[in-house]
């Protein structure tokens, strides 16, 4: 059994002040919600002792309905779940919440943005204009929680949608990540941002923001590396590598998956967010992840920094003599593609610190059947990684 841990529950950068998370600057939260008008609520869903689900909630931006976001789609793996990557893959557009929950409540999630949409932005005369495929992504709880009860509504989802804010995202056991495991150790829900110096057309400098959540639940114990350092290979040679019991001996599956969510107000084309995205495989693979075979590793690119008109898109309602067939240009900015390594590198760093806050921020838990999955011990991790040992 792991030891009880002294230290308190804390993100990585308060627990590990000297471990080195790339060469740029957090924004003041640490958090997605650094990225100008993004917004974040969590919500866990825990009825009983069998049941620990959630769902996260992201906004682009605030009126989300009226205006889409350039977005890009990376698969790493795709023993997984993200409903309406077909249409941003077609159409480089993001025009709902992003929705991440557990695999058993994909579509309580597609039914609560769709019911929201219906409640909220219909016309007089009871038509909705609004075109949009609602993303929903997943990863599996069914270890700590039983699948069976479904005890996500669609209601949690307009609640979520309802209630997202601005301010830091709670990590750990939290949201869709409630019931996650990650490396075999409670995982969840994790956050981080980088902050980096830019021009805009006039050359004026200014501050261009990377934001990353994800729902980390994946992977393997004895391939687990903080800052460099093999923890998991150093856990496993003293014998201290027991994550997980449950009654009658079974252990959760050896893979799972992640879901990363990456923002910026920097101005990119769909196919540069896809490059973006691209890059969280980078900060996955710090930390241990290879994308196993049925390991669902999704990751979501977006851009708030062009605004494209929701009825644009739809070429629903109003006057305009603008159709289908008739192609109409529209002003928008982009950045250099020569100039993207810092963004680059934001990604993937906010990637692997935002995977350490969800297991430095996780409690041990105890859920479906009696199983138990315990929290990484913070004081293990401290002694290894400031100790700079290896194997």
């Amino acid at each position: 059994m792991a030891q009880a841990t002294g230290l308190a529950r804390n993100r990585v950068r308060q627990i590990l002040p000297d471990v080195y998370l790339g060469r740029w600057s957090t924004g003041p939260l640490n958090s997605i919600t650094d990225v100008p008008g993004v917004l974040v609520h969590t919500q866990s869903v825990e009825p009983d002792g069998d049941v620990h689900t959630g769902v996260t909630t992201i906004l682009p931006r605030q009126n989300w309905y009226e205006y889409s976001s350039f977005a890009g789609v990376f698969r790493f793996n795709g023993c997984g779940e993200m409903t309406g990557a077909h249409w941003l893959n077609e159409t480089g557009l993001l025009s709902s919440p992003v929705i991440i929950t557990a695999t058993s409540s994909v579509g309580e999630g597609y039914r609560g943005v769709t019911e929201y949409v219906y409640r909220h932005h219909r016309r007089a005369d009871g038509e909705v204009d609004l075109f949009m495929l609602p993303l929903v992504a997943e990863t599996y709880d069914g270890f700590l929680s039983d699948p069976a009860r479904f005890a996500v509504t669609p209601e949690h989802i307009m609640r979520g949608i309802e209630g997202a804010t601005g301010a830091a995202v709670s990590e750990g056991n939290t949201g869709g990540g409630t019931g996650m495991i990650c490396h075999r150790f409670k995982g969840g829900t994790g956050s981080s941002s980088r902050v980096i110096k830019g021009f805009d057309l006039r050359g004026d400098e200014l501050i261009r923001t990377v934001g990353v959540l994800v729902q980390a639940n994946y992977g393997a114990a004895e391939t687990l590396c903080i800052g460099g350092v093999p923890v998991g290979r150093i856990l496993q040679r003293e014998d201290k590598l027991v994550s997980s019991t449950a009654p009658g001996g079974r252990e959760p599956r050896k893979d799972g998956s992640i879901i990363v969510v990456i923002a910026t107000d920097a101005a990119l084309l769909p196919i540069q967010l896809q490059r973006l995205a691209a890059r969280a495989t980078v900060g996955l693979a710090k930390v241990g992840g290879y994308g196993n075979n049925t390991s669902g590793d999704i990751f979501l690119a977006f851009s708030t920094a062009n605004k494209i008109p929701v009825k644009d898109v739809s070429m629903a309602g109003g006057d305009s003599p603008v159709t289908g067939y008739t192609p109409a240009e529209r002003e928008i900015s982009m950045s250099d593609n020569d100039t993207l390594n810092g963004l680059f590198e934001a990604a993937a760093d906010a990637t692997e610190e935002a995977i350490y806050n969800a297991m430095f921020m996780a409690q041990s838990m105890t859920g479906f059947k009696g199983r138990r999955v315990e929290a990484i011990n913070l004081d293990d991790v401290k002694r290894i990684v400031e100790g700079k040992r290896s194997v």
